[in-house]
């Protein structure tokens, strides 16, 4: 094999691109074919790399195991067929021209060195059970024998639906060393659509949580064809089912498969073969399974990690989110696993109030959130202090001042902080780290939909800067990034080292759909031909659907999406998101909205209220105790959302119209305001069908749903 058959090639000369080499520094050139002869790498003859340490830190560059760079001759840049390798978008030095490596041999790399330190902690029955590294790589390799036992074939599915576990990602792994494809699928997933990603996956195994998750399976089983047994992870089987196992069941399956049969499979493995798919969540009809190679996934990971300065066996996360998010599973599994850190298990009632105790517990180095977790986060911090005496309201609101100016001078590289810092934090920063469980968090990071600057600077007030990422699941992730060192409020960061953006089709303001290059752009979707067409162009970029516009400094600042823009009748481009976000931010009772237009005379609203949820996640009618602490300082005494929809409080609706009033004379034309609204009598939810797995509006859902409060705002 050639050198250039490991680098891949693009041009992209017709617009100025920005990325950061392993320095830091901008650069902007064309991208060529080119041969590796540079000082820090040189190919051999047997297309393996000699000794390499390409690392700009102070980590010793992942030595590699036997067998070195392992990569299929590929022609083409992508690919829609399980089987079908592609070409790596190779640099030519500093991290994007790191020699390619499998999953086994990440994972290989950090058991030989870290192999006695912690790497998976969960709780059973009350206590943490830890398992090493070298337990947690000889469990996977068990999993990877028994998933042969039971006929997993190459390239086919291993479906996982169920709460984050160590099982969880026992199975992925023994999955993907066993030569398939591991693919998570959503708790909440219907049994339709569980179907449907099985199928598509072509799954020959299903892991379950439990015994509900196994029944949506059952339901279905007739309808998969590939399917040759079921595992259950957690409980005993409340019926025993021919090939449906349990975990220890399982787990004992393969002990008569030869070690050296795994390693047959694990040996044939490239790092540009599909190990992965992660399903888009499918806002906008079916799911797409987008597929991931073993360089996507350990090149991301270890590009991630630099990228906000890791270092091996520091890291501490509370893996909670969930898995068959890319997000969640590149943070708690992957980069985890490159960086020696440990991953420790949440309750799977996590999200519906346990995770503070477990962040307590467990007093994480980084945490990662949606949004919605700190908007909650805020909301209890809010409701708390509206409940304490003036005096400590008083130090509260003075310390907060303090906090937000330290963390304004902080985000613009001064490090001075204001008078009466060290007094405020010893009152109340320290306290309140330390009661989140954050007081060890060197990073907090926000994802996978917009946050909103009033949630922000919250926390920047109480010296908790709250850091943006972005990306897509075709991205394997992460694009860009914010950190301590370099952040902006409401930017989503700088490009990943090792990565490029360009901005295609910018306007005169600098607006311009974001594109990705780098070693991190997905392969492309399963079968799906037509659909990764739209998503790279001829050139291999990943044309995301986002607007985003760079400052002076290379921040970039996502403005909108395209798919989500409103065209009025008039033909006026709207972009919902900074209208609904700032009409959230000045009625603090409105828990979510949606703004309509497209295709209509004028903007109208779709608004909910804010309200407690039961034990399912589910929204109830009580509003929430901020709420009704708002009702009151209107006036209105209100426990519940239908008290306020059903007598169309006047105090509340003239606050909110007050709100929108206030919006509408900010609006740049006639054609931006908004002219109606209504409140829905319910809040939207995950169960609902309004909200993605990620909190993430599902705007044609909710349309669909709403139709007839939208066709009497346009009397249709």
């Amino acid at each position: 094999m050639s050198a250039d058959d490991l680098i891949s090639q693009s041009d992209s000369k017709e617009i100025p691109v920005s990325g950061n080499d392993a320095e830091g520094s901008v650069k902007t050139e064309e991208y060529q074919t080119i041969a590796l002869h540079d000082s820090k790498h040189q190919l051999n003859g047997d297309c393996s790399f000699s000794a390499v340490n390409s690392n700009t830190g102070d980590e010793p560059a992942i030595p590699l195991t036997p067998g070195d760079v392992r990569l299929t001759q590929a022609q083409d840049l992508w690919s829609t067929a399980r089987d079908k390798p592609v070409k790596l978008r190779m640099e030519t030095s500093g991290l994007g021209s790191e020699p390619p490596m499998t999953i086994h041999q990440m994972f290989m790399a950090t058991v030989q060195k870290y192999g006695d330190y912690p790497a998976l902690r969960s709780k059973k029955d009350g206590t943490w059970v830890t398992l090493t590294y070298k337990e947690y790589y000889q469990q996977a390799r068990a999993a990877a024998k028994s998933f042969l036992k039971l006929g997993l074939e190459r390239f086919h599915g291993v479906g996982i639906l169920g709460f984050n576990s160590p099982e969880w990602f026992i199975a992925d792994i023994g999955c993907i060393l066993a030569g398939g494809l591991a693919t998570g699928i959503y708790t909440t997933n219907s049994p339709e659509a569980c179907q449907y990603v099985a199928e598509n996956c072509e799954a020959n195994v299903l892991v379950v949580e439990n015994n509900k998750q196994l029944i949506k399976i059952l339901q279905v089983r007739d309808q998969l064809p590939h399917l040759k047994a079921i595992v259950q992870y957690k409980d005993e089987l409340e019926q025993k089912l021919p090939n449906i196992y349990t975990w220890a069941e399982f787990m004992k399956l393969g002990e008569s498969v030869p070690e050296s049969e795994l390693d047959m499979v694990i040996d044939s493995q490239k790092a540009n073969d599909c190990c992965t798919l992660i399903y888009t969540s499918g806002t906008t009809g079916n799911p797409k399974g987008v597929m991931l190679s073993h360089d996507n996934i350990s090149w991301t990971a270890s590009s991630a990690g630099r990228t906000v300065n890791l270092k091996m066996t520091e890291e501490e996360i509370v893996s909670y989110l969930p898995l068959s998010h890319v997000a969640a599973q590149v943070q708690d599994m992957w980069i985890c696993m490159r960086f020696a850190g440990v991953t420790n298990f949440a309750e799977p009632d996590a999200l519906k109030g346990s995770l503070a105790n477990t962040l307590r517990e467990v007093r994480p180095t980084s945490f990662l959130g949606v949004p919605r977790v700190w908007e909650k986060m805020q909301e209890a911090m809010k409701s708390a202090g509206a409940k304490s005496s003036i005096t400590k309201k008083k130090i509260a609101d003075w310390a907060k001042g303090i906090g937000l100016q330290a963390s304004y001078n902080a985000m613009k590289g001064d490090s001075s902080v204001p008078w009466g810092f060290t007094l405020a934090n010893a009152l109340v920063f320290k306290t309140v780290r330390k009661a989140l469980g954050l007081d060890r968090c060197k990073s907090c990071f926000t994802g996978a939909a917009p946050i909103t600057k009033d949630t922000l600077e919250y926390f920047m007030s109480l010296y908790i800067p709250v850091f943006e990422l972005y990306g897509m699941s075709e991205s394997t992730g992460p694009h860009s990034v914010s950190c301590a060192e370099g952040y902006r409020i409401m930017s989503c960061g700088k490009v990943l080292t090792g990565c490029k953006t360009k901005l295609d089709k910018p306007d005169e303001d600098g607006n311009g759909e974001v594109c990705f290059w780098g070693r991190h752009v997905f392969m492309g979707y399963l079968n799906m031909p037509d659909k990764t067409e739209e998503a790279l162009d001829a050139d291999g970029w990943l044309h995301s659907g986002d607007l985003g516009k760079h400052d002076d400094d290379s921040f970039l600042y996502i403005t909108g999406r395209i798919k989500e823009l409103i065209i009025t009748a008039g033909g006026e481009n709207v972009a919902p998101v900074p209208i609904e976000d700032a009409l959230k931010e000045k009625v603090s009772i409105i828990s979510n909205v949606m703004l309509i237009g497209d295709k209509k005379k004028f903007l109208s609203m779709l608004l909910t209220l804010k309200c407690n949820v039961d034990d399912n996640g589910d929204p109830t009618d009580e509003l929430t105790p901020l709420a009704v602490e708002y009702c009151r300082q209107h006036g209105v005494i209100a426990t519940k959302v239908s008290e306020i929809v059903n007598k169309k409080e006047p105090a509340i609706y003239k606050a909110i119209q007050e709100g929108i009033d206030h919006i509408n004379a900010k609006a740049t034309s006639n054609a931006q305001k908004v002219q109606k609204w209504t409140i829905l009598p319910r809040d939207f939810s995950i169960s609902g069908g309004e909200l993605g797995p990620t909190m993430k509006l599902k705007r044609p859902v909710v349309s669909k749903m709403y139709q007839e409060d939208i066709n009497k705002f346009y009397g249709e």
